[in-house]
């Protein structure tokens, strides 16, 4: 790895970050609509690895690349496979239903310009989580060491939680359209293993993209990418604030799911 090429890609996915949240804020300003930043989220990402693919390859000091093809070419598609998936399905249903309930309410507290008040609350957090996050793809691209069991190990982490997050989006979507369970809580499926089957393999997703960059030591390093991740999916954004929703507005129902399902970590549901 050459440690000062992986500083310029560094650089180079800042301003690509920037560019793509500039982007996102200037159509939400002209749609009114600050939800579209959840359907960017994951095609974000897919910018990022196909902008440190080519620059890895442009600053490359030889034919094969300042990083080992193969594992380019694994990260990038497996990136791009996750953010592709994650966009279609949040633009799908998402798609024609207005503003978010949660930014609604974002923008209600403003009281001032619009365009530096969504910046501070919405682009610029979300733009550097996703820089930070984007790390272990990053650095993946400048890694020269032969593809080895840990990258093996990581594939299949990745495929299981991808797996498992894909089933769990389409159970819900096919729970939803049936208008016999409209009002009912999801408990079926993999739903009944875990109150949240796609945060819970979004976020082993990037544990497996993370062991995809270990091969370096600077790889190792970007171990804050799945950790903030998935302290953002149970803390903050995912886990913690549907959760309140759901309490509010389906009772005791959602009372029984939570007392026999587990929060996060899939496991046969407790008897009640």
């Amino acid at each position: 790895m050459t440690l000062a090429h992986l500083l310029v890609n560094l650089v180079v996915s800042v301003a690509a970050v920037a560019l793509t949240m500039l982007a996102t804020m200037a159509y939400a300003l002209r749609t009114g609509v600050q939800s579209v930043i959840d359907t960017v989220w994951g095609l974000g990402f897919v910018g990022v690895a196909i902008v440190s693919f080519v620059t890895s390859h442009v600053l490359a000091e030889g034919v094969l690349g300042d990083g080992l093809d193969a594992r380019r070419v694994i990260v990038l598609a497996l990136t791009a496979i996750w953010g592709v998936r994650l966009g279609v399905y949040i633009h799908r249903r998402n798609h024609g239903k207005g503003e978010d309930p949660r930014y609604a309410a974002l923008m209600r507290k403003n009281t001032g310009p619009v365009v530096p008040y969504v910046i501070r609350k919405i682009y610029w957090p979300q733009g550097a989580l996703m820089w930070v996050v984007s790390l272990p793809v990053q650095v993946a691209m400048y890694e020269t060491a032969p593809l080895g069991i840990v990258t093996w190990i990581g594939v299949a982490v990745w495929v299981f939680g991808f797996t498992f997050e894909s089933v769990g989006d389409l159970q819900l979507s096919r729970f939803k359209a049936d208008p016999a369970n409209a009002g009912k809580v999801m408990d079926r499926g993999l739903w009944a293993w875990t109150r949240h089957p796609n945060y819970f393999g979004d976020a082993t997703v990037w544990w497996g993209l993370f062991l995809l960059a270990c091969s370096h030591w600077a790889g190792v390093l970007t171990v804050v990418s799945p950790i903030v991740m998935t302290h953002l999916l149970v803390n903050w954004s995912g886990k913690a604030l549907l959760e309140r929703r759901m309490a509010r507005s389906r009772g005791p129902e959602y009372a029984d799911y939570l007392a026999r399902t587990s929060g996060f970590l899939p496991r046969p549901p407790r008897r009640v």
